[in-house]
Formats: structure tokens, C-alpha cells, sequence
């Protein structure tokens, strides 16, 4: 590939041809690799969970919506039944679902998970958290979509405000 890339250049149709044949390679990676995971961990095994939650992003770059919804649910739901809804592994897998939804604008269920993420985190891990402050930008990014410019920047400003006083 980077010989390729290097010879005939990055925006050369042979070159497009083997990126693209390499990201569906690596599709077909994921699904072995979570498939051989499921039967030999088991499906609430944690590198299974990640697995899924790997395929399902890859889904979400695919724009894939449907397939990526159901795997981040399952990942989502077996991470609160296993380690709790509070977990940090459970709050990205709420912050991968709101991902899928925000990607189809589906505001309403993207905002939803957004303050769950954002409201647990800030509780759980303490407002200057690295994961809570992403989960407020997060939310601040979904208001700022749609508009809603005062409540983005006040989530922005305290995000900045937060990240500036470490």
C-alpha cells in the first residue's frame, strides 16, 4: 500500500481500489476476531465486549447505522448487566450509541444518552475527569448542531474553564 500510494500517488484509482479493499479485509478481520472471542471468552467476556464495540465503530465510519445500532446496544446492555451502569466501560458504550444516533441526527435519543453519560461521569469520575469533559463536549457538540447556541456554550465554556484549571 505505501509503495503504491508512494509511486502512483494517494488519489490514484488503483490506489482508492486497495485502501478500499483493505478496510473491507479488515471488516472481515473484526467479525473473526469478535466471532473466535464470543465462542472461546464468551459474549460478556470483556475483549469480546470490545470486539463488538470495535465492529460496531466501524459500522458507524461505514455509515452502517442499523448494523452499528444493534451491536452497541448488545454491547451496551451486557456491560450494564456485567459491570453496572455506572462503569466506566458501560458509560462508552452509551457515548458510542449517542454516536450512532447523533450520526443520523436523531436528536432527541442522542441527547438523552448525552446527559446520562454526562450526568453519571461527572458523579462517578469527578467533573475534571478526561471522560467527562469529552461527554460534555460531547453534548454541547449535539446543541450546537441544532442550534441551541446558549446551551453549547455554556457546556463549552465549562469545559474549558475545567480543563484550564488542572
Amino acid at each position: 500500500m505505501t509503495i503504491r500510494t508512494e509511486i502512483l500517488g494517494q488519489e490514484h484509482p488503483s490506489t482508492l481500489t486497495s485502501m478500499a479493499n483493505l478496510a473491507k479485509e479488515a471488516e472481515e478481520l473484526e467479525v473473526q476476531v469478535m466471532e473466535t472471542r464470543k465462542k472461546v471468552l464468551g459474549e460478556e467476556h470483556p475483549d469480546t465486549l470490545m470486539s463488538m464495540a470495535n465492529l460496531a465503530l466501524t459500522y458507524i465510519n461505514q455509515g452502517r447505522w442499523k448494523e452499528a445500532e444493534e451491536l452497541n446496544v448488545r454491547v451496551m446492555e451486557t456491560r450494564k448487566t456485567v459491570l453496572g451502569e455506572e462503569h466506566p466501560s458501560t458509560l462508552t458504550s452509551m457515548a458510542n450509541l449517542a454516536l450512532t444516533f447523533w450520526n443520523q441526527g436523531r436528536w432527541k435519543e442522542t441527547e438523552e444518552l448525552e446527559v446520562r453519560v454526562m450526568e453519571t461521569s461527572t458523579r462517578v469520575l469527578g467533573e475534571e475527569h478526561p471522560d467527562t469533559l469529552t461527554s460534555m463536549a460531547n453534548l454541547a457538540s449535539t446543541f450546537w448542531t441544532q442550534g441551541r447556541w446558549k446551551e453549547a456554550e455554556e457546556l463549552e465554556v465549562r469545559v474549558m474553564e475545567t480543563s484550564s484549571s488542572e
